[in-house]
């Protein structure tokens, strides 16, 4: 039975929506942070040793000042923003898991079932996508499957090799383990690493947004802040 359009019904958990908007402002301090921190050495290296001499993998332009944090170059206070906001974006997400654990939120919403991952359901998820059709009418709170495969993979994926590469490049973390640069293939190799991981979330970024605006930007900003979503036509 389908739910009628219009019908209000309650769609995001308060620590859903707690974690939703501090984890927006951190991930806005880190990538901004990150990329002032990039300018300081735009290269890229795998192994254990990168300078100017060496032939990097990747060199990335110099980011303008209006997308860095600060505007002006300094290194030593982007450093000092990024280290903040990573413990921000770290404990956060170790305290929505162990909520959304608690509460069932992953058991219940985020799933994968076998019979998601058929090409049939695949390709009719795809042709409702590109119809802008976003929700199942008869279960308008149930995720569908490109909905849960991206926030699995930001989850339990992306956030978490972020944050280990991250530990890898402190200094003090390798002195208490020094076995998570072997693990990682070496500093510039954990550093690459932390930086597909930051670009393969701003990607994610920009198309939760860019989905957001074509889903209904205030029906879908609301039930972030109230948790409470009216069903589309």
């Amino acid at each position: 039975m389908e739910t009628p359009p219009g019908t209000l019904i309650k769609r995001h958990r308060l620590t859903t929506r707690l974690w939703h908007w501090v984890n927006a402002v951190a991930i806005i301090v880190l990538i901004g942070s990150g990329l002032m921190i990039l300018n300081a050495h735009p290269h890229l290296y795998w192994g254990a040793y990168g300078a100017n001499f060496d032939r990097p993998w990747l060199s990335t332009p110099r980011w303008p000042g209006w997308i860095t944090i600060p505007a002006s170059y300094n290194l030593a206070i982007a450093r000092r923003w990024h280290l903040l906001f990573a413990l921000v974006l770290g404990f956060g997400l170790l305290a929505y898991m162990a909520a959304s654990l608690a509460n069932r939120h992953f058991r219940r919403d985020l799933t994968v079932r076998a019979r998601e991952l058929s090409p049939r359901m695949l390709w009719h998820d795809v042709r409702e996508h590109w119809a802008l059709r976003f929700h199942d009418p008869a279960d308008p709170r149930a995720y569908n499957i490109f909905q849960k495969l991206s926030y699995v993979a930001v989850l339990f994926v992306l956030l978490p090799l972020m944050i280990l590469t991250g530990l890898a490049m402190s200094p003090n973390m390798d002195a208490a383990w020094p076995w998570l640069l072997d693990l990682l293939g070496g500093r510039q190799s954990a550093r690459s690493i932390h930086f597909l991981c930051a670009a393969a979330i701003t990607g994610f970024t920009v198309v939760h947004l860019a989905l957001v605006i074509l889903a209904g930007s205030w029906n879908e900003v609301r039930s972030m802040v109230t948790g409470w979503w009216r069903v589309p036509e």
